[in-house]
């Protein structure tokens, strides 16, 4: 297919050279990373906080059984 028009040519250049472009194409997936752990915490806050608070209460009860062996 041909497309007619000098304009019309290099718009459809400047399209075909975007969807080829992929120097920034790191940047936006760890960005979109970050989106959706943030993303994940929040909705799942309640969870991760009773979580770690189990996990530190269990820390806190095995320093108290620790006993030293001098």
């Amino acid at each position: 297919m041909r497309v007619k028009g000098k304009h019309m040519q290099k718009f459809i250049g400047k399209i075909k050279s975007l969807w080829n472009d992929e120097s920034a194409q790191g940047a936006t997936e760890y960005i979109l990373l970050v989106i959706v752990v943030v993303g994940l915490v929040l909705i799942f806050q309640k969870q991760i906080g009773e979580a770690i608070k189990g996990k530190l209460g269990d820390l806190s009860t095995s320093m108290g059984q620790v006993t030293s062996g001098g």
